[in-house]
C-alpha cells in the first residue's frame, strides 16, 4: 500500500457546538458571487439573488426547471425570486380581501397574533391562514392555490405529498424589523437544544421544509421586504451561529433586500439567514402570504384540519372540473388542501390495499373527483378513513 493511499480524509464532526461558528469560514461562503452560468433559466442575478420569470419557467422542461431550482436552493444562493408567479393579480387581490376580512374578525374578537421574531404590535399576523381562507371563501382559495409556480417549486424541493401551511403577515408603516434567524425546524430551538442534535440532523433539517412568500402588494425597499444573506444556508453550524452577536452584526451590515411587485414570489432554503425588514414607508401596509411547505416525511409547524379544508374546497373542484379546468389545476389545489401522505395510521383497521400503503386523503379526493361523487359521499368516506386511522 502506498503512503498516499493510506491517507484518510478526516471524518465529519458528529456533534456541532458554538466553537464551530467561525465567522471567517462563514464569510468565505457568503461572499462568493452567484454563478449565473450554472442557472441558465434565470433571467438575472441581482445582489447575488437569482431572478426568474414565471413565464420562462413554464415554457421549460419541467424536470429541467426543477433540477435547476434545487441546485439554486441547495448549492447556489439559497433563494430565488420568481417574477410574475401570480400573473393574474386579480386572484391576489381577491385573496387579500379574504385576508383583510380574517384580520378584521381577529381584531373584533380581541385576539392578538404574535410573531416569533418581531415585537408584538409591529404587524397583523394570521396563523393557519390556509385553513381559515379555505373555510371563508373556497372558490378564492382554489383559484389561488391552483398556482403552478407554488407546485413547481414545492415538488422540486420536497417531492410529492408535500403539505402547505400559510401565515399572513401585514407589516404596518413603522413596523420594526425582525431579528435575523433561520427557520423551522431547528431554527425554532434554543442553541442548547439544537446542539443536542447530531450534525447530520443539522444537514437534514433544511430539506424538510420550503419557505416562501407571495407579495400581495408592491413592495419597494422602503417598505421593508425580507432581508436575506445569500449562500448562508451552506454554513453547517448556522443553527448555532445566528444568535451570536458577531453573526448578527455581520448580517446587519451585509444583508440584501430586493423590491417585489404584487404577484411576485420568493422561495428560499429555511437555513438561509433572513429577517423581515423595517417598514419605513408612510402608507404601505406590506402584505405577504408566508408559505411554509413541509415534506410528507416531516412535521408541519401548524395543525390544519385538512378534512374541513377538503370539505369546503371539494364542491369548487367539482364545479371547475365540469367547466373544463386542466388536470394540473385540479392537482395543485388538491396538493395544497388534502393530506398527501397515508401515515401514521392504524394498520389493523386501515391495511394497505393494492400496494404498500392505504390510500391517502388526497388519493380519496382524486378518486371522488374522477367518479363525480357528491360532496356528502366524500365527507362520509373521509370520516370513515379518519376513524380507521385512530388507535
Amino acid at each position: 500500500m502506498s503512503a498516499s493511499s493510506s491517507v484518510q480524509t478526516p471524518a465529519p464532526a458528529v456533534w456541532l457546538s458554538e466553537r464551530d461558528c467561525d465567522l471567517d469560514a462563514f464569510r468565505a461562503l457568503v461572499e462568493r458571487p452567484t454563478d449565473r452560468s450554472a442557472h441558465p433559466l434565470a433571467s438575472a442575478v441581482e445582489r447575488n439573488v437569482l431572478l426568474y420569470d414565471a413565464e420562462r419557467l413554464a415554457l421549460a422542461d419541467r424536470r429541467t426547471a426543477q433540477a435547476e431550482l434545487v441546485r439554486a436552493l441547495a448549492d447556489g444562493p439559497g433563494i430565488v425570486v420568481i417574477r410574475g408567479a401570480f400573473p393574474d393579480t386579480s386572484v391576489v387581490d381577491r385573496t387579500t380581501a379574504v385576508f383583510d376580512a380574517l384580520i378584521a374578525q381577529q381584531r373584533a374578537s380581541g385576539a392578538a397574533a404574535g410573531d416569533h421574531f418581531a415585537k408584538p404590535g409591529a404587524n397583523d399576523r394570521v396563523w393557519n391562514a390556509l385553513e381559515k381562507a379555505a373555510l371563508h371563501d373556497p372558490a378564492v382559495f382554489a383559484d389561488y392555490y391552483a398556482n403552478d409556480v407554488v407546485a413547481l417549486v414545492s415538488t422540486a424541493w420536497l417531492g410529492p405529498g408535500y403539505q402547505v401551511t400559510s401565515q399572513v403577515n401585514v407589516v404596518n408603516p413603522g413596523g420594526a424589523a425582525q431579528t435575523v434567524h433561520r427557520d423551522y425546524h431547528l431554527g425554532f430551538l434554543s442553541n442548547e437544544a439544537a446542539a443536542a442534535h447530531p450534525a447530520h440532523v443539522h444537514r437534514l433539517s433544511p430539506v424538510l421544509t420550503l419557505q416562501g412568500a407571495v407579495a400581495h402588494c408592491d413592495m419597494p425597499v422602503e417598505s421593508g421586504p425580507t432581508m436575506y444573506l445569500p449562500h448562508s444556508q451552506k454554513f453547517e453550524a448556522g443553527y448555532l451561529a445566528w444568535r451570536l452577536p458577531e453573526f448578527r452584526a455581520y448580517f446587519e451590515e451585509h444583508h440584501v433586500q430586493l423590491p417585489l411587485s404584487k404577484g411576485d414570489a420568493v422561495f428560499f432554503n429555511p437555513a438561509l439567514f433572513h429577517a423581515a425588514g423595517t417598514n419605513h414607508s408612510a402608507d404601505i401596509r406590506r402584505t405577504a402570504n408566508l408559505l411554509q411547505v413541509s415534506s410528507a416525511f416531516g412535521r408541519a409547524m401548524e395543525t390544519v384540519d385538512r378534512e374541513a379544508v377538503v370539505g369546503a374546497v371539494y364542491p369548487v373542484l367539482l364545479a371547475r372540473k365540469a367547466e373544463g379546468a386542466p388536470q394540473r389545476w385540479l392537482e395543485n389545489v388538491i396538493a395544497a388542501s388534502a393530506e398527501g401522505y397515508p401515515f401514521p395510521t392504524n394498520l389493523d383497521n386501515d391495511p394497505p390495499v393494492d400496494g404498500l400503503a392505504p390510500p391517502s386523503q388526497a388519493d380519496m379526493v382524486r378518486r371522488a373527483l374522477a367518479e363525480g361523487r357528491p360532496p356528502r359521499a366524500l365527507r362520509d368516506a373521509l370520516r370513515a378513513a379518519a376513524a380507521r386511522r385512530a388507535s
